[in-house]
């Protein structure tokens, strides 16, 4: 087929569209148009079809089309890269990687972001010491979302000294820099440290969001500090006009559960104006197991029987 010079940013526009609102129907009934035309073999749209696979989270039909591209591109790459990485498929995310630097495709800042949180994922710290260098030989050290990938990776791979380096020596910082440090030093109970980093970070006039507030409370939940939780929960809500999510409350149940104050768990659960889901119904029932709390599972039971729509559940 001969395209027209206006055809191909037509089916891209289309393709952006149906991938931004994850609309998989729509983009499987334009991919077979596009076979049957024959522009599904125009490289510059197989980049933009791996693309919007990927999007829609479909990575048989993304790594498919990638496979048959002639010209792998940084951004095909990328696409590809990103996708694994946002479904947790880290190890398939490094492999690519790998082959992305055999093949000298050169590297963009948006190339690592997704290659350090599959190293945090996996965990590989040795390979994403080496990501590290990469930033750096690159150029990326002044691209935030690098830099804030780099502290995260540090973090979650229990490296705290090399994630407080890189934060402390970062000239530019937002809201994500400063909740990944927080969240890497509640994830190994540094409570102390969560506490002067969100002082820090008021002080500095950073407005903080709901992952701050998961950061802190999960930190509280793991330091058994159930009263400082329910002021920084307060705090959400009446000093900076946050929302809880369903993520926050299971934070509070799990803090609750931890201490025994199994009671003040279910009265939350009760008041929230959110539907529960099976994470909190988990943390509130093993609590009622940890602290032998039988008539609250009890009564646990017959709300998440009902919920169900009275499919049977079996509590252990």
């Amino acid at each position: 087929m001969r395209t027209t010079q206006g055809t191909i940013p037509f089916y891209s526009t289309l393709l952006d569209s149906y991938s931004s609102t994850r609309n998989l129907r729509k983009l499987k009934q334009l991919h077979a148009r596009m076979v049957i035309t024959g522009i599904s073999q125009h490289d510059f749209i197989r980049a933009k079809l791996v693309s919007s696979y990927s999007t829609c989270a479909q990575l048989l039909e993304a790594s498919i089309i990638f496979s048959v591209t002639n010209r792998q591109s940084t951004f095909l790459y990328n696409s590809l890269i990103r996708a694994f990485s946002s479904v947790d498929r880290f190890s398939d995310s490094l492999i690519l990687f790998r082959e992305m630097l055999r093949a000298r495709k050169p590297l963009d800042r948006h190339t690592l972001p997704p290659v350090l949180k599959s190293c945090a994922g996996v965990p590989a710290l040795r390979l994403g010491r080496n990501v590290h260098v990469l930033i750096f030989s690159n150029g990326f050290d002044t691209d935030v979302a690098n830099m804030n990938s780099l502290v995260t990776m540090y973090s979650k791979g229990g490296d705290l000294v090399s994630a407080q380096k890189v934060f402390d020596e970062m000239s530019e910082r937002n809201v994500v820099t400063w909740s990944a440090m927080m969240s890497g030093y509640g994830l190994y109970g540094r409570c102390e440290e969560v506490f002067e980093l969100f002082e820090r970070m008021v002080s500095d006039r950073v407005v903080p969001d709901g992952l701050t507030f998961t950061a802190v409370l999960t930190a509280c939940s793991h330091g058994g500090l159930a009263d400082k939780g329910k002021e920084y929960f307060k705090m959400m809500k009446d000093r900076f006009g946050l929302r809880p999510s369903l993520e926050h409350y299971t934070c509070m149940v799990d803090m609750l559960g931890r201490t025994g104050r199994v009671e003040e768990a279910e009265t939350m659960v009760e008041n929230m104006d959110a539907v529960p889901d099976d994470a909190l119904w988990g943390a509130l029932l093993a609590a009622c197991k940890n602290h032998g709390k039988v008539e609250v599972a009890e009564r646990l039971a017959e709300k998440i029987y009902a919920r169900n729509n009275y499919k049977h559940i079996t509590i252990i």
